[in-house]
């Protein structure tokens, strides 16, 4: 779900231009497998709404909201939604296939329904045309956005509401045009030697990427200052937990600034975090950094026993893909 994570965003902040005059809203959810015993709806302006689930299993709840777009939050899953004026909403899906099992019943829901259905839409498309070559590939996602453009413009949804998907179908259309360009660059260096290191180990003297040898080793590359890095650690301590003992490292390098080499090391402390922890030397442009174009965090490099890439940039902690993809080479 990486990809899609990310695109969800870009159509989210495309999507949540709307908002008119605030109108009560009364909003139910029955949800089978459930991430969490509290369901989250964020709006701009830092609108917010926590429902926690009752004695029956049932996320219930009435507020006032102005209507526009929102994000739906079950524990890391989410969906946008749109909410209008005196809406009732009941909401029902199976967390374990969460975009599949997403439907929306009631008064106003037509939009939302809409939004869960494209952000599917948008995932099947993804998987299927990242298989196919650079020429297929730019045919494909051209006849996507024209297809979508044209299916909206023909709906009988508001003017406001086909404004803002018009709008993030040209976001989407960007986005995956340039992650496909990532995963066809990444592609070129699997199975290649992986550039090397000699960091400072937070236990003391250095460490080199030929000390793993013989060893699996996930690299996750972040920085105490960096909020997406610190949201992984909970994952990643997991990771470590169920794979202890297994032929694999799990190498975290700061790339914090030397200067703040204590705040990192009174992090890991603090934090008490496992595996190898390591302090790069020159933060952004230590040669690791610079050599896998490291140019946001985090960043996960997965690599094999002979110091090989497996994964150029690797799945998150958070995705459950990168369990499946390690329990099938550690098993």
């Amino acid at each position: 779900m990486k990809k899609l994570f990310v695109a969800g965003l870009v159509i989210f902040n495309t999507l949540n231009i709307v908002a008119q005059d605030t109108n009560s809203i009364k909003f139910t959810a029955t949800i089978a497998n459930r991430n969490s015993d509290t369901l989250i709806i964020k709006g701009r302006d830092n609108f917010e709404k926590i429902i926690p689930i009752d004695k029956k299993g049932v996320f219930a709840t009435a507020f006032d909201a102005p209507q526009g777009f929102y994000v739906l939050y079950d524990g890391k899953e989410s969906s946008n939604l749109y909410l209008k004026p005196n809406s009732e909403v009941n909401l029902t899906l199976n967390a374990q296939e969460f975009d599949e099992t997403i439907v929306y019943k009631g008064k106003g829901v037509e939009e939302s329904n809409f939004l869960a259905q494209q952000a599917l839409k948008d995932e099947n498309f993804t998987k299927e045309a990242f298989t196919k070559e650079p020429n297929e590939f730019a045919a494909l996602l051209d006849g996507k956005l024209k297809s979508d453009t044209e299916k909206i413009e023909k709906s009988d949804f508001p003017a406001e509401f086909k404004t803002a998907l018009k709008r993030s179908f040209e976001s989407f259309h960007q986005y995956v045009a340039q992650d496909y360009e990532r995963v066809l660059k990444s592609n070129k260096f699997i199975g290649k030697a992986s550039p090397s290191f000699d960091y400072e180990n937070y236990k003391g003297g250095k460490t080199k990427l030929s000390d793993f040898k013989g060893k699996y080793v996930y690299i996750d590359l972040w920085a105490i200052w960096c909020a997406p890095c610190r949201a992984e650690i909970p994952y990643l301590k997991k990771l470590e937990e169920k794979y202890h003992g297994k032929n694999i490292e799990f190498v975290s390098i700061s790339i914090d600034k030397l200067k703040d080499s204590e705040k990192w090391r009174k992090f890991v402390a603090d934090k008490s975090l496992g595996g190898t922890q390591l302090l790069a030397d020159k933060d952004w442009e230590s040669e690791f950094i610079v050599n896998y174009n490291v140019t946001g965090i985090p960043r996960f490099i997965l690599l094999d026993p002979s110091g090989n890439i497996v994964k150029y940039d690797a799945a998150r902690p958070s995705d459950p893909e990168l369990d499946k993809q390690l329990t099938a080479l550690l098993n």
